[in-house]
């Protein structure tokens, strides 16, 4: 099935269609222009054409797949004769990856899906390369919380690529998570090591060596000379959760939890679940500490 055609505005290049088909018409906006803009893959086929028959719909699947990523043009190449002739294709199925107006890759005959997306993946966006650009601008944007996720999940897509851990830890670091920021900077090879990974280096440092809120220092001292005191405990706590000391703040407010699960008429519990809001549904640490208060509960 074809898809709809919808804001197909070729003056303006407003082309948001996956699938088309091509006509004399619209040949040169679509194959050509369109090129420029994303890659082309044009599918010759004929309805007396075997493998073209069980080709298409494989390529129909992957155009709905990646979502615009590609447009896929079907040529008929009983129909169009004179673009068929123009491209120089002689035999059927033939299939073309066009960029910036030229054809740069294909092939003939009947391809296994995994053939395919070999071919395409070379002239695509990475399936990461979206929630990376996300993650940046939202980090850059100040929302280092929602840049977070999409940053980690871009990392871990990637297979821990170098440039997008310097961003992580950036992330990390503005969230106040020192521990975490470092992990993944010690896991970044030499050859990765670019600017925003000395800046993140760089912010570690001072980070590490910036002295605590004079607040937390002092409750802090008093902990140590108390260390079973609950309400130093939760006081620390708060302070830790106020400064974005999350890791400390959880440890702190769970070591309470275990001796009383309605410690301060339930303020200790209010205050652990706002801080795992806080860090928002799928971080790690959220995640440990969720499944700690779970086997206390449970």
């Amino acid at each position: 099935m074809v898809a709809a055609c919808k804001n197909l505005n070729f003056g303006d290049r407003a082309v948001q269609a996956n699938i088309v088909e091509i006509s004399q018409e619209n040949a040169k906006a679509l194959l050509v222009d369109e090129s420029f803009q994303r890659p082309v893959v044009v599918d010759f086929w004929a309805d007396w054409c075997g493998p073209c028959k069980s080709l298409m719909p494989m390529l129909e699947k992957l155009a709905n797949e990646y979502d615009g990523a590609f447009l896929l043009a079907k040529v008929n190449a009983d129909e169009q004769q004179m673009i068929t002739s123009q491209f120089g294709v002689q035999s059927l199925p033939t299939v073309m990856v066009m960029r910036d107006g030229q054809p740069v890759d294909g092939f003939v005959g009947a391809q296994t899906e995994v053939q395919v997306r070999a071919i395409l993946e070379k002239y695509l966006p990475k399936p990461w390369e979206k929630q990376f650009q996300q993650g940046r601008e939202l980090l850059e944007n100040g929302d280092a919380t929602q840049a977070l996720g999409l940053l980690k999940e871009a990392y871990v897509i990637s297979n821990q690529q170098g440039d997008i851990a310097s961003f992580l830890a950036l992330g990390y670091l503005k969230l106040n998570r020192l521990d975490d920021a470092e992990q993944i900077l010690k896991q970044v090879r030499f050859i990765d090591q670019g600017s925003e990974y000395e800046q993140a280096m760089a912010q570690l440092e001072l980070a590490k060596s910036a002295e605590k809120a004079p607040e937390i220092s002092a409750l802090e001292r008093q902990l140590a000379a108390s260390p079973d005191d609950k309400d130093i405990q939760f006081q620390l706590a708060v302070q830790y959760s106020q400064h974005q000391y999350h890791k400390e703040a959880l440890t702190l407010l769970f070591s309470v939890l275990q001796n009383d699960l309605t410690a301060r008429d339930g303020e200790v519990r209010r205050v652990f679940t706002d801080v795992l809001a806080v860090l928002g549904k799928g971080d790690p640490l959220a995640v440990e500490f969720q499944r700690k208060l779970y086997s206390l509960l449970y």
